[in-house]
């Protein structure tokens, strides 16, 4: 599988990064390391090749959503002995400010969404499902298809949808 991203590695200057959002540059500065090695995600980087800092990142995990959250549409086509759903979690998505407004956001969202079809070929995911930090955040996936789920703050991508992506 041919990806615009690499794994997060030491030898990357993620102290170095800094996007805006305390949230998210405390993730990767303090805490993507230690999820990475308890396997509880993993981080995906785009790197300047130049300067050798860190673009933006994202992450991925598996994940599931509960069956009733899902909209009635997708929700009738889905048995109804599954009680949660099993999904991947684009857990986080983050651009340096210095490579802000380049498309590197876009970039990292298709990565992200060709890593997770690519991984549902052998470990079922119905959907890629994504929990917007912010009013900005929204507006960028909805931009992109994500649907908001009713009764939560997160927004979901069938499979379905990201497999005509890439197909």
């Amino acid at each position: 599988m041919n990806q615009l991203t690499e794994n997060l590695n030491p030898g990357h200057r993620k102290n170095e990064f800094s996007c805006g959002k305390e949230m998210l540059d405390n993730y990767l500065r303090r805490q993507a390391n230690q999820d990475i090695k308890r396997k509880l995600s993993a981080c995906f980087v785009i790197n300047d090749e130049e300067s050798n800092l860190i673009k933006g990142y994202y992450t991925l995990a598996n994940n599931s959503i509960p069956r009733e959250i899902i909209p009635k549409l997708y929700q009738e086509k889905l048995p109804k002995s599954y009680s949660s759903i099993p999904t991947t979690l684009l857990g986080r998505l983050a651009i340096d400010k210095r490579f802000q407004g380049n498309g590197i956001g876009k970039l990292l969202l298709i990565d992200a969404l060709k890593r997770s079809y690519e991984i549902s070929k052998d470990i079922g995911s119905f959907a890629v499902v994504v929990d917007p930090l912010d009013k900005d955040a929204v507006f960028f996936y909805a931009k992109y298809g994500f649907i908001m789920l009713p009764d939560s703050r997160k927004m979901f991508l069938p499979m379905k949808t990201v497999r005509n992506l890439f197909v």
